[in-house]
């Protein structure tokens, strides 16, 4: 017997596409090689954006993130880039610098324009991929590619940077939602869920996301009743292999994501709307933040609302960044799709 899921309110509602792009403001672009079983998921902002970040996984992979802590002098960026590859999939930034450069967007010093791109990274070098790809790593044109195809509409599942990722029993993704808050302001998130634990219920297909989810968006299974016994047995991937795939090493993880809103907030505001969201991956993956995973998330306000919070709206906010990052990361799980040499199986698989 299972319970329907509920929204947690009247004024629950979700954007028109339920993508981080219902925030007014950003365009995303994917591209992904199926062969490496890779890819790279590029966020671009139309206009210079407040941004921040908060890392709380064990083990990051990240570049030009130091620039985003609040008494530093950059105040916005122009992009976010999120990869797979572990630290090779960090020339992707690199990609998207060019397209940016072409086009004369950027950070502009003594005569020249240099794009301020953050990106974060996950392992997906172990996923029945043929990661044989010679001298260079194809990251770098990958993320070009992601950067020119960005749009309003964008796929999700297997795909960018979810292309190659993995969790404890199934197939990761790419995954993104978004929440129009009563006050008028949107909140988006996008993820790439490659966790070292679970984003199920014991060993069954009910999400822990569930009490957050809008409108069947992952299947509509809502929680087991009663919970099963083994609802807190702790599975992790590199103990959870699955169809006789070989052992998973510890380090093959990490849930990179990126929460945004158009809401008008300084850099410190951006920074608590990042930790905040944080608790997302609390709600929908268990265990999140462990030493093996490099759990991040990067904040942008792109302002487009013309909105300044109060106190008391800022809280809203912040909760609505936990719950639309919770239903992003159920959304990328639920949305993968099945290729070939997969180790894990797809979530809606049989």
């Amino acid at each position: 017997m299972t319970q329907p899921a509920k929204g947690t309110s009247g004024s629950y509602e979700s954007g028109k596409r339920n993508l981080i792009t219902d925030v007014a403001g950003l365009r995303v672009g994917n591209a992904q090689d199926e062969h490496i079983k890779t890819g790279v998921t590029a966020i671009l902002c139309d206009r210079a954006t407040t941004a921040a970040v908060q890392v709380l996984g064990g083990a990051p992979g990240a570049r030009e993130t130091d620039l985003l802590e609040p008494h530093n002098t950059v105040q916005t960026i122009n992009a976010i880039v999120l990869s797979g590859g572990s630290a090779f999939g960090l020339d992707s930034a690199s990609g998207v610098q060019a397209y940016l450069r072409e086009r004369k967007i950027g950070f502009e010093a003594a005569g020249h324009h240099i794009p301020i791109v953050p990106s974060a990274i996950l392992f997906d070098m172990h996923n029945g991929g043929n990661k044989d790809w010679g001298r260079y790593p194809p990251y770098r044109e990958l993320g070009y590619q992601a950067a020119d195809s960005a749009a309003e509409d964008f796929a999700l599942g297997s795909c960018g940077a979810g292309a190659g990722a993995l969790v404890a029993g199934f197939k990761g993704g790419l995954g993104s939602a978004s929440h129009i808050l009563p006050n008028g302001i949107t909140m988006g998130a996008l993820v790439a869920v490659n966790a070292v634990g679970s984003v199920t219920v014991g060993s069954g297909k009910h999400f822990w996301a569930a009490p957050f989810e809008q409108n069947n968006e992952f299947g509509g299974l809502g929680y087991p009743h009663p919970l099963p016994a083994d609802a807190t047995d702790l599975r992790i991937k590199f103990r959870d292999s699955a169809n006789d795939a070989p052992a998973m090493p510890p380090q093959a993880n990490t849930t990179i994501g990126t929460i945004a809103t158009d809401a008008v907030l300084t850099k410190a505001q951006a920074k608590r709307l990042a930790i905040a969201a944080h608790d997302g991956y609390s709600r929908a993956i268990w265990p999140a933040h462990t030493p093996f995973d490099g759990d991040l998330i990067f904040a942008l306000a792109t302002g487009a609302s013309g909105i300044e919070p109060t106190v008391e709206e800022f809280i809203d906010l912040c909760a609505s960044a936990a719950s639309t990052m919770a239903r992003a990361v159920a959304r990328g799980v639920y949305l993968a799709t099945p290729q070939k040499n997969d180790l894990f199986p797809c979530w809606n698989a049989g």
